[in-house]
């Protein structure tokens, strides 16, 4: 596997992003920008995603916590502070339970994991989404699904749109069309929740208000900041952020809000 990665700054404290499903380094452009003089700021694309290898790779939660531990060791890391969307941050949770002593500080942005869901539940993730169905996402489905993703969609966010859209043209589409439903597979299979006091690492959690995604509508009739405020109480040294206006991608809707908050944590 070949890892692409960004990265900005020059510092001993180092910041590790690690995107969300169907996202890649670009989503984190507006916090790097506002972080890197103070930090060194490294955004990775897991195996799958963007500009990295893709193939019929493993996408459990496990196995996204041993690459970001095995790209650690390659840039001679030894410690550093995660920063994960959405399913980012759920293997943010996972390196940081499996390789404690290499996580400094947890920055969870609308993470995946604080949700639970039922058997059935997982159940109905695994056979709505297949590849077949990612593959054959129209170009106005995929415009209705990023801009889900926002409260009010601010307009330097529609190169996420852009990209995705080429994306249907490429070589590795079919990979990209693999790797979507596996990763989901992978998240609703190791659920992390009941592991969270198991967390020894201070963990700043955000969310926006407005989050379309979290609790997931179709099966959930709670607010964000319920589920927000469940997990975050089982985390024994956490810290919940709730922003108003915003919605799943807080971190680019509301980007100034989040990397002062960022900046404050650490």
């Amino acid at each position: 596997k070949s890892i692409a990665y960004m990265e900005e700054g020059n510092s001993s404290q180092i910041l590790v992003f690690i995107h969300g499903l169907g996202s890649y380094a670009p989503a984190w452009k507006k916090n790097i920008a506002a972080l890197k003089d103070n930090y060194r700021c490294i955004a990775l694309d897991l195996p799958g995603y963007g500009r990295s290898s893709k193939g019929k790779y493993k996408a459990s939660m496990t196995a996204y916590a041993e690459v970001v531990n095995a790209f650690l060791d390659q840039l001679k890391i030894e410690k550093a502070t995660l920063v994960g969307h959405s399913m980012g941050g759920q293997i943010s949770i996972m390196t940081a339970l499996a390789y404690p002593e290499k996580i400094q500080k947890l920055v969870l942005v609308a993470p995946a994991g604080l949700e639970t869901f039922t058997p059935g539940e997982k159940e109905w993730f695994r056979e709505v989404l297949t590849p077949t169905a990612v593959r054959l996402t129209s170009v106005d489905q995929i415009k209705a699904n990023i801009a889900w993703n926002f409260h009010d969609m601010p307009d330097d966010a529609f190169f996420m749109i852009k990209d995705r859209i080429a994306m249907r043209n490429a070589d590795d589409f079919n990979a990209y069309c693999y790797i979507i439903p596996e990763s989901v597979k992978g998240m609703v299979d190791e659920p992390v929740f009941k592991f969270l006091p198991r967390l020894a690492q201070p963990t700043l959690v955000i969310f926006g208000e407005n989050d379309n995604l979290i609790p997931n509508r179709f099966l959930h009739g709670k607010t964000t900041e319920s589920v927000a405020q469940k997990g975050v109480e089982q985390i024994p040294n956490a810290t919940l952020k709730m922003i108003p206006r915003a919605g799943h991608f807080v971190q680019f809707e509301k980007a100034d809000v989040v990397n002062q908050a960022m900046k404050d944590f650490l």
